[in-house]
């Protein structure tokens, strides 16, 4: 007996407010220093931009690829010595540059925010198996984009390391163009993801 079924690995690793820039003084209309360029994300993830100075007047330019390697690019506000996120989700970061002069150190890193492809295709989602984390949350299974009609969600228990297997009918769950799953790493450590 042969079968078509098929599975994604996705894992992703904490939140870090500085890994693609660290803290330091950015100049007028002046790019961060990237710790890496360009610097490649662990899964498709929000970028945050954190001031330690009243940054809300200014913006920065985020210049990257999407979660699907598409270039990507978008303008966020900065925070009042606080985090913004962008709203896109980056595999890739080729630049990120003030558009004004912030008022003091600045960096750049991933959020626990998290958008990762199961495939690119049609596909029916046919079940699952994900390890939880401390901190309980919801998982989104979404058709087309990380923004796409949501098609499942379940809720991780908060229970380190502990895993669930959320029953999916039998026939599956069919997602029409390309089938994403959104989630914070805060609140799942892994997820295989069985497809055909």
């Amino acid at each position: 007996m042969s079968s078509d079924i098929q599975s994604t690995f996705i894992s992703a690793a904490a939140a870090s407010a500085t890994a693609i820039s660290t803290a330091a003084a950015v100049g007028n209309n002046a790019a961060l220093t990237l710790t890496a360029s360009p610097y490649v994300t662990d899964a498709a993830r929000k970028i945050t931009i954190t001031s330690a100075g009243d940054d809300d007047a200014i913006s920065f330019d985020i210049i990257g690829l999407d979660q699907d390697g598409n270039a990507a690019s978008e303008r966020v506000t900065g925070a009042d010595t606080g985090v913004v996120s962008s709203v896109n989700y980056y595999t890739s970061i080729t630049s990120i540059t003030a558009v004004g002069d912030p008022a003091a150190n600045v960096s750049a890193g991933t959020s626990n925010s998290v958008a990762a492809s199961i495939f690119g295709g049609r596909l029916r989602l046919k079940g699952l198996y994900a390890v939880n984390t401390a901190s309980a949350g919801t998982i989104s299974f979404r058709d087309t984009s990380p923004t796409g009609t949501v098609r499942m969600q379940f809720n991780t228990v908060g229970s380190a390391t502990t895993s669930e297997y959320p029953d999916v009918p039998d026939d599956g769950i069919l997602f029409k163009d390309a089938g994403y799953v959104e989630y914070s790493a805060a609140n799942m450590s892994s997820i295989t993801v069985f497809y055909a």
